[in-house]
């Protein structure tokens, strides 16, 4: 029996899939892989147990990726899986900042006892009153599976849009409008554009991205939506770039005590993902990741172990071996299983920055001799008996 433990609800369209030797119901204690979403995981204790944590969702900062990959936990997200319900509410998030149907919808709240409310609105509706966004200048900070599919929308809506990714794949390219003006410089959108809306992971190199420097260099009335992650953005820098006129309305999907309630300021709670279907499409992928790699010992989409597939297991057995990326230790592993006799019919390597992942199989099953061989090899995390 194959333990799971849910620690957020997760839609029942992902654990439909799975089989009856799946066990849901699994405490965390005893869980073979977590699934997860926001549920904040840096101060829990990993046992023996765990094999994977799956993130259904694409962020990953509630987890400890290294302490995981030290312990040869593999951790799966979905990139990809909510990137339309993100697309639309940035989308969303625009046309709120050009046209103040917030303010509108909140005056016809405000006056509903009015029995001549349709004549006082047409008095009040000029306080109200906007921009459209055809013909406006968007920068796009970030083309991957939401970016991008921003970037179309909004060519769509004859926008002149500018697209900054310096890490774009030609797979990623593939799927981008022609109509899109790839820019290799930052300062170009900042400098030209209207709206700016970022779509990059947060990292050390991406903290504070947009900041002082960078709102010296917009022009006056830039409209900023951000439904990436909060700390992207300097967000007193925001205000004081509010305050001075050069940002209009500063768009954001997380709430915190520095932008809640200020002026020209419109935050959502975190709603970027949530919708029906974005649940349902990331429950069913980190899933279906999950099994592929319990199953067969596959790896799709994890963030601190690389990509490894060999298939479905056609040989007597299957050898998971996670170690770190350093010199002859493949040579060290394939000395030790052909020291206890085992033959190795098939074999992948894989590596990521400072861990590697090796495949084995072989022609018959692994016995402990071989694998107290393998874990006793220099550098070596874990081995996992797949088949």
């Amino acid at each position: 029996m194959i333990n799971i433990h849910c620690l957020n609800n997760i839609s029942e369209s992902g654990l439909s899939v799975l089989p009856d030797n799946y066990n849901t119901d699994a405490s965390f204690e005893e869980a073979h892989a977590i699934l997860v979403r926001s549920a904040k995981m840096h101060e829990m204790e990993f046992g023996k147990n765990p094999l994977a944590v799956a993130r259904a969702g694409a962020g990953v900062n509630n987890i400890p990726l290294d302490r995981c990959a030290d312990e040869g936990i593999v951790v799966f997200n979905t990139p990809g899986a909510n990137a339309n319900a993100v697309k639309e509410q940035v989308l969303a998030a625009m046309f709120l900042a050009s046209r103040d149907l917030i303010g509108g919808a909140e005056w016809v709240k405000d006056n509903a006892s009015d029995p001549d409310i349709a004549k006082s609105a047409e008095k009040a509706k000029k306080a109200f009153g906007g921009q459209e966004l055809k013909g406006k200048k968007l920068g796009v900070i970030g083309l991957g599976a939401i970016g991008r599919l921003v970037a179309n929308a909004c060519i769509d809506l004859k926008m002149e849009v500018y697209g900054y990714d310096p890490y774009l794949s030609v797979n990623a390219a593939w799927n981008i409008s022609r109509k899109v003006k790839h820019t290799s410089n930052l300062e170009d959108i900042y400098r030209e554009c209207d709206y700016i809306t970022i779509h990059v992971p947060l990292l050390d190199s991406t903290k504070g991205m947009i900041g002082k420097e960078q709102f010296a260099m917009m022009k006056p009335g830039v409209v900023i939506v951000n439904c990436a992650r909060d700390i992207l953005v300097d967000e007193p820098e925001m205000l004081k770039a509010i305050e001075d006129g050069v940002v209009s309305k500063y768009v954001t999907d997380f709430a915190n005590p520095t932008v809640a309630g200020k002026e020209n300021v419109i935050v959502f709670p975190h709603l970027g993902a949530s919708t029906r279907e974005a649940e349902e499409n990331c429950a069913l992928m980190a899933v279906e990741q999950l099994m592929d790699y319990i199953e067969n010992g596959n790896i799709r989409n994890s963030v601190n172990y690389p990509a490894c597939d060999m298939g479905i297991p056609e040989h007597a057995g299957r050898i998971a071996v996670f170690h770190k990326n350093v010199p002859n230790t493949i040579s060290k592993i394939t000395a030790a299983v052909g020291d206890t006799g085992v033959n190795i019919s098939d074999m992948t390597n894989k590596s990521k920055d400072d861990y590697a992942y090796t495949l084995l199989d072989v022609d018959k099953a692994a016995d402990d001799a071989l694998i107290s061989s393998l874990e006793a090899i220099e550098g070596v995390i874990k081995v996992r008996v797949v088949k």
